[in-house]
């Protein structure tokens, strides 16, 4: 019986150190293995076998993180007090680098990112800060970086998420958005009456212009039909004889005669009137052998 019982935790003692030997590191995770307190690489992933009586491990995840940077106070180059936080993404580079050379990363980032911060505000105005978000993410980027390089720790991204200027220059601000709104509309309002003036213009143009065309035309159709009426009379009067005229002549004169008009204008000397008349008549004694 005493021997089964010494088995049995002999076994159990097998198992325990066969679990704590075997480690199963996920594909996006590394090991720094210290063997006897000394650093001795890396190991993963899949299956990893240590000594639980020399060996120690820290584990590292190689993923993208971030870390929140809370509110944090700083002067802008033209002594303007405001409030910033952002947010840093980063990832380990280098999983034993990250071990060895930094104790708790996320304090240490912190207190390097505000001091960073306040040295990239320092050196910018509040228009610019408040205008430049892409080129303070870059610099503080580029400063955070430098700095956790040597942790093996890559700085990816810097966003700054808020800007809280003092109550008195927000004041200011909003009045100076309020201004260039209504300076805006004023030009949109400007401009379009401006379209609206040389469409107006345009179409005025453009309605003379056709006038002037129809008139012209009409003025050509005209002379066309006075060119053509003038060319048949002109016709028919070569095949008229002197007579025939004399007729016609005096066929006006009648009509003349009947108007109400009290001045009557002969443009013919009355004289030579009558002798084309006389010459029409037949002679009397041929009217008197014909009676």
């Amino acid at each position: 019986m005493l021997v089964e019982i010494v088995i049995g935790l002999v076994g159990l003692g097998v198992l325990a150190a066969l679990t704590r030997s075997v480690k199963i590191i996920r594909e996006y995770q590394r090991v720094v293995l210290f063997r006897l307190g000394r650093a001795v690489g890396t190991r993963g992933p899949g299956l990893v076998f240590i000594n639980p009586a020399t060996d120690r491990t820290s584990l590292v995840d190689l993923r993208e993180l971030f870390l929140e940077i809370p509110h944090q106070t700083a002067i802008t180059k033209d002594n303007a007090s405001i409030s910033i936080d952002f947010i840093i993404f980063y990832k380990v580079v280098d999983a034993s680098l990250s071990v060895l050379r930094v104790q708790n990363f996320a304090a240490a980032a912190q207190n390097v990112a505000s001091t960073t911060l306040r040295s990239v505000v320092g050196d910018m105005s509040l228009d610019d800060v408040l205008s430049k978000r892409e080129d303070m993410n870059a610099s503080l980027r580029f400063r955070l970086d430098e700095v956790t390089e040597r942790w093996g720790v890559k700085i990816t991204t810097v966003e700054v998420r808020e800007v809280n200027p003092p109550p008195g220059v927000l004041d200011a601000m909003t009045r100076q958005m309020s201004a260039e709104r209504t300076r805006r509309a004023a030009v949109t309002e400007a401009e379009g009456q401006k379209q609206a003036a040389v469409t107006l213009a345009e179409g005025t143009k453009q309605a003379a212009i056709l006038a002037a065309e129809g008139e012209r035309q009409a003025f050509e159709l005209r002379a066309k039909g006075l060119a053509a009426g003038l060319e048949t009379i002109e016709g028919v009067a070569h095949d008229l004889d002197p007579n025939t005229m004399q007729l016609q002549y005096l066929e006006t004169l009648k009509q003349v005669g009947t108007s109400p008009s009290t001045k009557i204008v002969v443009p013919m000397e009355l004289g030579g009137l009558l002798k084309g008349i006389g010459r029409l008549l037949p002679p009397d004694g041929a009217g008197a052998r014909e009676e």
